[in-house]
């Protein structure tokens, strides 16, 4: 049986793709939901303040539309590069929430009436490419970041913890909106802890890290610019 844990994002959605596999989907429901949850809050609050019960359906949506006409979305889908499914995912969590909207407009003012919200979200192209300077120095801290939160994280709810952590500091997230995912399960005050415990750690974890030698040459510096200053 495939572990599908180890597949990167594109295999993982080959192997979804036109595919009725309940382990593939179980994967990628719990690598993806966090990205749609996110994507379907933001543009939902466009709109007004959704309802948990509301964000739910929305979530729940997006998933039928990326299932429908055999999960045709994904079988169309060609990833230009390794992260190109999360800018994906959130065009058509968007797109599912545009729908929703001007579908409840129009029924409460009557179709003719209705005055069109906005077009098809588009993935917006960046300036800078992904192998560009500023890119590959960005990903390379990113990365470093990440593998500091996995070491301190590591044991009971390392996932959730990471979730959070870069929905804030990725995502750009509040704790407010982070907290109105139900999924999280987390109170506004809730996630502010956890972001402030989780920045504690990683900062003492880079303090504790520096060589002991490299700390002392440190010391004497500062030492020295007091006694010039």
């Amino acid at each position: 049986m495939p572990r599908y844990t180890e597949f990167s994002p594109a295999e993982l959605v080959t192997a979804c793709a036109g595919s009725k596999d309940g382990s593939a989907w179980a994967e990628f429901i719990r690598r993806f939901q966090v990205v749609i949850a996110a994507a379907v809050l933001r543009t939902a609050r466009r709109f007004g303040e959704p309802s948990r019960a509301q964000l739910d359906d929305l979530i729940q949506d997006t998933y039928l539309k990326l299932c429908e006409d055999d999960s045709g979305l994904l079988r169309a889908f060609q990833p230009q590069r390794a992260d190109s499914i999360f800018g994906f995912l959130k065009v058509v969590a968007a797109n599912v929430v545009h729908d929703y909207f001007k579908s409840v407009l129009a029924t409460k003012r009557g179709a003719a009436q209705t005055d069109p919200i906005t077009v098809p979200v588009q993935l917006s192209s960046k300036v800078a490419g992904p192998d560009s300077f500023d890119a590959v120095s960005q990903r390379m801290q990113l990365e470093k970041i990440d593998r500091i939160l996995i070491q301190v994280t590591a044991g009971k709810d390392q996932e959730r913890k990471r979730i959070i952590f870069w929905l804030r500091h990725r995502q750009g997230l509040t704790a407010a909106e982070i907290a109105a995912i139900p999924s999280l399960g987390l109170t506004t005050e809730g996630v502010e802890s956890m972001l402030l415990r989780l920045s504690v750690m990683i900062r003492s974890h880079i303090v504790n890290s520096v060589p002991h030698r490299a700390v002392n040459v440190l010391h004497r510096q500062n030492r020295s610019k007091r006694l010039g200053s």
